[in-house]
């Protein structure tokens, strides 16, 4: 949807909205019926996907920002390792690395999102899904990939990243490696985890230790191939990629 067609709330702000009458007791019974076509609607497009990874970053940098191009390298490289790429579908970084993913030949996934001032897939997707709840869509980010790479990006990209390493420290995902792309970015960040929050005993520094940071795309990839293990994701079991790059991407599941 675009211009005038696109709504003026989401339909997640709708559902945290507990203004106004109790009209929403007689509503969220049949919410639970979307809510579960969308996890379904999820697990039927990416199911046969293969390896993947998901790239994460800001959908404000611009195509001429040093980090549009390192998005592009992570999707071509990542794609040249064996994987499928898996985006936010979204412009910015994620195009780059969307972009990448398609120009070398590989699968390139978006999972957009219902937002008021974000609309439709960049055009470098080729298997996409949209979603109303920004929690059935981080389940697929996780469910089915081997690994995080974040670019820089804000509060979204924090957030997505955050929860990854939660995911990981309380061990409800295993062997999920997390490779944050651009140290000047992001090492301001760790040394606050790093000094103040782990002088408070708020944060353990063998978990900030679950973040692998490097400037360098090759480091980025080798670090997601090393953690090949038994287990991935939440559920899947990570087998070493077989297809080459460029193997037939699956159908688009219906939207």
């Amino acid at each position: 949807m675009r211009g005038s067609k696109v709504p003026g709330s989401t339909t997640d702000a709708r559902l945290l909205d507990s203004r106004g009458s109790a009209d929403w007791l007689h509503t969220d019974p049949w919410r639970v019926m979307r809510i579960q076509s969308e996890f379904v609607t999820g697990f039927g497009a990416l199911a046969e996907v293969g390896p993947a990874v998901s790239v994460f970053g800001s959908a404000r940098t611009r195509p001429d920002h040093p980090t549009y191009q390192l998005g592009i390298q992570v999707g071509a490289a990542l794609v040249r390792a064996g994987y499928a790429v898996i985006t936010g579908g979204g412009p910015g970084a994620m195009e780059a690395a969307n972009r990448g993913a398609l120009e070398a030949g590989g699968t390139s996934v978006g999972l957009g999102i219902e937002l008021p001032f974000e609309a439709g897939l960049n055009e470098f997707v080729d298997l996409g899904v949209n979603f109303r709840y920004f929690f059935a869509r981080k389940t697929m980010f996780v469910k089915y990939a081997q690994g995080f790479v974040v670019l820089p990006g804000g509060f979204g990209t924090l957030d997505e990243l955050f929860e990854a390493v939660t995911l990981v420290q309380t061990q409800k995902v295993t062997s999920f490696p997390i490779v944050l792309l651009g140290t000047a970015y992001w090492g301001g960040l760790l040394d606050w985890l790093r000094t103040t929050a782990t002088d408070e005993g708020t944060v353990n520094l063998r978990d900030v230790d679950l973040l692998t940071v490097t400037d360098d795309v090759e480091e980025a990839v080798a670090a997601i191939v090393a953690a090949e293990a038994p287990v991935g994701g939440l559920g899947g079991v990570r087998r070493p990629p077989t297809a080459p790059p460029g193997r037939t991407p699956p159908p688009t599941h219906p939207e």
